[in-house]
C-alpha cells in the first residue's frame, strides 16, 4: 500500500470555496479502482485548511490519480485560493 497525506490551505476567506472543492475532489477520488481510502478533514480551528489522508494500492496508483482530469480541475479552481502551497507527502505505515 501506499499512504499520502495531503495539506491545502485556502486564504481563509475561500474557506467555503475550498471546502467545495475538496469534498468534490475526495469524492470523485474515491472512484477511483485503485483507491484504497480517501479521508477528508477541515481543521476545526482554522477552517480554510484541509489534509487528506489516502491510501492507494501502490505508488503507480497514486501517481496515476495526480493526473486524472479530476485532480487537474481541482487545481486549477483552488490554484487563486491557495494561501500557500500544496504539502502532499508520501509515507509508510509502520504500526
Amino acid at each position: 500500500m501506499h499512504h499520502i497525506l495531503a495539506r491545502i490551505t485556502f486564504k481563509p476567506e475561500a474557506a467555503s470555496q475550498g471546502l467545495a472543492i475538496m469534498t468534490e475532489l475526495a469524492a470523485r477520488s474515491r472512484e477511483e479502482k485503485d483507491c484504497v481510502s480517501y479521508v477528508l478533514f477541515q481543521q476545526a480551528d482554522a477552517p480554510h485548511v484541509f489534509q487528506t489522508v489516502e491510501e492507494w494500492s501502490d505508488k503507480a496508483a497514486a501517481d496515476a490519480h495526480m493526473v486524472t482530469p479530476h485532480v487537474g480541475a481541482a487545481v486549477a479552481a483552488a490554484g487563486p485560493l491557495f494561501g500557500a502551497p500544496p504539502e502532499i507527502l508520501a509515507y509508510t505505515r509502520l504500526a
